[in-house]
């Protein structure tokens, strides 16, 4: 009799072992679980830690809390401005209502793939090339707001959403290049133009200056020279300025010249003119 009835407790410590450890679940700290009962949802949402269900009855379906990053494949559209471009993608969502995702949506992961796909292509139709190269902040909101919206039915909030690379053809790449470099240029001429309207105005401040003190032309000839000279070369070409001839030439017209000296003025008295007289025998003229 004794021995039935310690076979019988072991049998049933057996039985409550092997139940036990059917029915033990470990929820992880980032995890939650759903239990569905003969297929039906449980209202309480298992949170981390050890729990029990019914073996053979309860279901236990873990949601993952994370964030989670899906690469978004490379969509290819036209612009409004009808250029061809390739655009991909990154989006961050987590899971906020984990019976929601679990029970209105098959698969939330796929789901949320796919909605950021043919959201991205719709963002390319509707903006222009140089939204999406220059002004990614507002269609990364744009494209927030069209994934978010019907992922929060699903029980999914979408965190983040970002345009990674834009892929441009070779022909637009060698235009846009040439833009770039037309338009540098424009501004490098500008600037220049800018650079001797400046110098010509401190240009003619410095020739007042000069001109008010003739010798400061030399002594800027002379720092020429030096500044030349500093260079160790084996030829000098020294520029003759006009203006040091001029100045040498004012210079020589200040000094005073000395008075003409009167010169005595002698009174010639005319040549004595030959008189003819006419001959009588018709021969020639003779001279008194």
């Amino acid at each position: 009799m004794v021995e039935e009835l310690v076979a019988a407790g072991v049998t049933l410590v057996s039985a409550g072992a092997v139940y036990a450890m059917a029915a033990a679940r470990v929820v992880k700290q980032y995890e939650r679980g759903v239990v569905f009962r003969l297929g039906k949802l449980r209202p309480e949402v298992r949170g981390p830690g050890f729990t029990m269900i019914v073996p053979g009855i309860d279901k236990l379906r873990k949601v993952n809390m994370q964030i989670v990053t899906m690469p978004v494949p490379a969509q290819e559209g036209i612009t409004r401005d009808n250029v061809t471009v390739r655009v991909d993608a990154v989006v961050y969502f987590r899971v906020t209502a984990p019976a929601e995702a679990v029970v209105r949506v098959e698969d939330y992961k796929f789901a949320v793939s796919q909605m950021a796909q043919t959201s991205l292509r719709s963002i390319i139709g509707k903006s222009e090339l140089d939204d999406l190269l220059s002004n990614r902040e507002k269609l990364n909101q744009g494209l927030e707001l069209m994934i978010d919206s019907p992922a929060v039915e699903w029980g999914v909030t979408i965190d983040r959403v970002e345009i990674k690379d834009v892929s441009l053809p070779e022909t637009m790449k060698r235009s846009m290049a040439r833009q770039a470099e037309a338009d540098r240029e424009r501004r490098a001429r500008v600037i220049n133009a800018d650079a001797e309207l400046q110098a010509s105005k401190k240009l003619a401040e410095a020739a007042k200056e000069m001109s008010e003190q003739p010798a400061a032309l030399q002594l800027r000839l002379l720092q020429t020279v030096v500044a030349v000279a500093a260079e160790k070369n084996s030829t000098l070409v020294l520029p003759f300025p006009v203006e040091l001839l001029r100045f040498l030439e004012k210079a020589q017209q200040g000094v005073a010249a000395p008075p003409p000296v009167a010169q005595p003025v002698q009174e010639q008295l005319p040549a004595p003119q030959p008189r003819l007289d006419p001959d009588p025998e018709g021969s020639n003229s003779r001279q008194d």
